[in-house]
């Protein structure tokens, strides 16, 4: 038998090394963990957050609370009960008890009633469908413009950026109160004559304040949003992708709405999660000041304002709006929080 030469380059093989794999050796190379795409990827990660699903449970019980149960609450936002003033909960006014002891059956005052004998539990279910309505209208306001206006920016570059820009550093120094007092005064009676048209009676329930309020949204609170996507942006337009489609003659307007915006979706829908509850507290701060919604028509602001004259003797008037709203703006920013660890990829570790 011949000895192979320890210099040479001569490769020995062996010949089981050649043989077809076992089923065990097979089954050893399976990926251990399933391909996921981006969303379930998210929505895996988010369900492991228990403080974030716990905020979403909050969020889904006041939402059933402020659009569903008023559906078949047995008392109207607007219903004046006669002798039930400023009534403490689970009470009944005298006219109440007689009908009581005459055997008829009559639903409790759960939060009991203010000064003008309204039901309060009510009340604040529709203040919280209220402030919600105008928090998530506004974010999507926010964020159609925003997201247009930053791309474009972002996009475009050179000197058309720098003037977008600039006139975003110029709406940043805009007194927002002080425009949606304008507005208020403003806009009144070009409302009240597009509301006597059939089909804007919607515009005399909402009221002039809370319409200047929308317009102010839509004036000044997208600059946020605006420069947040054209960071993402800018960081964006430079890849293969995006050069790829160039290549292939894709319009600008075609690469940001299928490319760029499509993807950092997921950043956008964490901005807008964090934009309602700031949107709400605005809504509730303006109503606080009377700039809010029209009478009758209640929010968790105008209720925390009409109960501040009677804190000492109702304070539970005061305390239930005010818990509502801690509770709405906490909880849409801790799932906000969550949705960020949970789509974020530099968060993924």
């Amino acid at each position: 038998m011949t000895k192979k030469n320890p210099l040479s380059l001569q490769l020995k093989f062996d010949p089981e090394d050649f043989l077809p794999a076992t089923n065990e050796e097979k089954e050893s190379l399976v990926v251990m963990r399933e391909s996921v795409g981006f969303w379930r990827d998210g929505a895996r990660r988010l369900r492991k957050n228990k403080v974030a699903m716990a905020c979403l449970f909050v969020i889904i019980i006041i939402m059933i609370f402020a659009f569903i149960v008023p559906s078949f609450y047995p008392y109207s936002y607007s219903e004046q009960i006669q002798g039930a003033n400023n009534m403490k909960p689970f009470e009944f006014s005298a006219e109440e008890q007689a009908r009581i002891a005459a055997g008829e059956k009559l639903f409790p005052h759960i939060f009991g009633t203010d000064k003008m004998g309204r039901d309060y539990a009510i009340r604040v279910m529709m203040g919280s469908r209220i402030s919600l309505l105008v928090g998530m209208v506004a974010a999507v306001i926010i964020l159609v413009i925003g997201s247009v206006y930053g791309s474009i920016a972002a996009f475009a570059g050179g000197w058309v950026d720098l003037i977008m820009m600039r006139i975003v550093d110029i709406i940043y120094t805009i007194p927002d109160i002080l425009l949606i007092v304008l507005l208020s005064f403003a806009l009144k009676s070009p409302l009240k004559t597009l509301a006597s048209i059939k089909g804007f009676h919607w515009l005399s329930v909402m009221g002039e304040n809370l319409v200047s309020i929308f317009v102010v949204f839509a004036l000044l609170y997208w600059v946020g949003m605006a420069r947040m996507v054209r960071s993402q942006i800018l960081q964006l337009k430079e890849s293969e992708y995006v050069t790829a489609a160039r290549a292939l003659g894709a319009s600008g307007g075609r690469i940001i709405r299928k490319h760029l915006l499509t993807n950092c979706i997921g950043t956008l829908i964490v901005i807008t999660t964090l934009q309602i509850p700031s949107s709400i507290f605005t809504e509730s701060f303006l109503s606080f000041l009377g700039l809010g919604v029209a009478v009758p028509m209640p929010s968790l602001g105008s209720l925390a304002s009409e109960a501040i004259n009677g804190i000492n003797t109702f304070p539970h008037l005061l305390f239930i709006p005010s818990i509502v709203i801690s509770l709405i703006i906490l909880s849409f920013n801790l799932l906000g929080d969550g949705l960020r660890d949970a789509f974020d990829p530099k968060l993924k570790n």
